[in-house]
C-alpha cells in the first residue's frame, strides 16, 4: 500500500483491480461459442455430482474427451461453491434416494441427512463415503438428475451468450482497426 492511499481507499482500489482482471481475461477468452458453453455445461453438470474434491479434475478431463473449453468447464464446477453446496448435496440424496425409494428415516443414513440439515460439509462427505453403497448410489444418481437438469438448458443459454459475445467482441476489434 503506497503513502496516498488511506485504509478506507485500499480494498476499494484492490476490488476494482480485482474486477478489471476477471474482465480482461473474460473478453480475451477464446474459442467457438459451442466449445465455450459445453465447456460451461460439463462443469455444471459435474459441479453438481458428489465428488467435491475431484470437481475441476473431473470438469476438465470431460472438457478433453468432448472437445470443449477446458477454461469454461473449471469455472462451471463454481456453481458448487461453499454457499450453494448444502442444497445441491441435500437435494442431490432427496432426488436420488426418491428414485431408488430409500426412506428417508433409515438408520443408517440418519446421521448423513443431520450433517446436510446442519451444514456440516467436511462431516458430509466422510458421512457419504461411511453410508456405504446405499448411501452413495442415492447421492451419485441424484447428482446426475440435477447435473443433466441444470446443464442441459445452461448449454443453450449459453451458447447464446458465447454466440452474442464473440460477435460483440470480433465487431469491436475491426471497429478499432
Amino acid at each position: 500500500m503506497n503513502s496516498t492511499n488511506t485504509g478506507k481507499e485500499w480494498p476499494k482500489t484492490y476490488l476494482k483491480r480485482q474486477f478489471r482482471y476477471i474482465y480482461l481475461r473474460f473478453i480475451r477468452l477464446r474459442g467457438h461459442p459451442h466449445e465455450l458453453a459445453l465447456g460451461m455445461a460439463l462443469g455444471i453438470f459435474t459441479g453438481m455430482l458428489p465428488i467435491i474434491p475431484f470437481h475441476t479434475i473431473v470438469a476438465v478431463t470431460l472438457a478433453l474427451a468432448f472437445k470443449a473449453s477446458k477454461i469454461t468447464a473449471a469455472l462451471g464446477t463454481w456453481i458448487s461453491n461453499p454457499v450453494t453446496i448444502y442444497i445441491v448435496y441435500k437435494y442431490s440424496y432427496r432426488i436420488g434416494s426418491f428414485i431408488l425409494g430409500f426412506d428417508h428415516s433409515t438408520k443408517s443414513l440418519t446421521p448423513l441427512v443431520a450433517a446436510i440439515n446442519n451444514g456440516e460439509l467436511l462431516n458430509v462427505v466422510t458421512r457419504i463415503l461411511g453410508a456405504g453403497g446405499m448411501g452413495v448410489a442415492a447421492f451419485l444418481l441424484g447428482g446426475i438428475v440435477l447435473g443433466v437438469a441444470f446443464a442441459v438448458p445452461s448449454y443453450f443459454i449459453l451458447f447464446y451468450f458465447f454466440k452474442t459475445f464473440v460477435s460483440w467482441r470480433t465487431s469491436r476489434k475491426h471497429g478499432k482497426a
